[in-house]
């Protein structure tokens, strides 16, 4: 028997999130975002990063339109620049990225030092030790990475995904959450 490796695993969940019908999807992503608005309440961060939602990502565009309207909390989305992703504070007009998502125009904000308090991160699917796999370009590995301050991990995905095994990498981010 062949073990599975990253790849096998990413295109079996890829399947897998792929099949969700629409009122399935909208069903799901009002619990998922009322869990995690209530993560957010109990926190109360300062900055966040969220994330603008491809199709079979769980749609966190109720949750930026909530917290735009609060003076408290600095919500943030990647803008994709090259292998990795710069936040930019979230704002309109939106424009359409190379991944087919939506972005803001980019700008630097407070010399781009930005201490996350939560980022909320669309997975593919988990291992065993709650390590993201994602599409496979490691993008929010890079960003964690270069964080100095540790801010909560939130995961979402559509329904779970996970392997009792072992096939992410040492830097593949951990969560503390991960709702489904």
């Amino acid at each position: 028997m062949s073990k599975i490796t990253k790849y096998s695993f990413r295109k079996l969940c890829l399947q897998k999130l792929k099949s969700f019908n629409k009122t399935q999807r909208l069903r799901k992503n009002k619990t998922i975002c009322n869990k995690i608005l209530n993560i957010i309440d109990i926190n109360k961060p300062k900055n966040i990063l969220l994330y603008m939602p491809l199709d079979i990502e769980v749609d966190v565009r109720p949750i930026i339109n909530k917290l735009r309207k609060k003076r408290d909390i600095d919500v943030f989305v990647p803008y994709i620049n090259g292998k990795s992703f710069k936040p930019v504070k979230y704002r309109l007009p939106l424009n359409k990225s190379k991944f087919n998502t939506q972005e803001p125009n980019f700008s630097l904000y407070k010399n781009n030092k930005i201490d996350f308090d939560i980022i909320v991160v669309p997975i593919v699917g988990v291992d065993i030790l709650d390590k993201r796999v994602g599409f496979g370009a490691g993008m929010y590995d890079r960003f964690y990475a270069t964080l100095t301050k540790k801010p909560i991990v939130i995961f979402t995905q559509i329904t779970l995904c996970k392997i009792d095994e072992i096939i992410t990498d040492e830097f593949d981010i951990k969560a503390d959450y991960i709702i489904t």
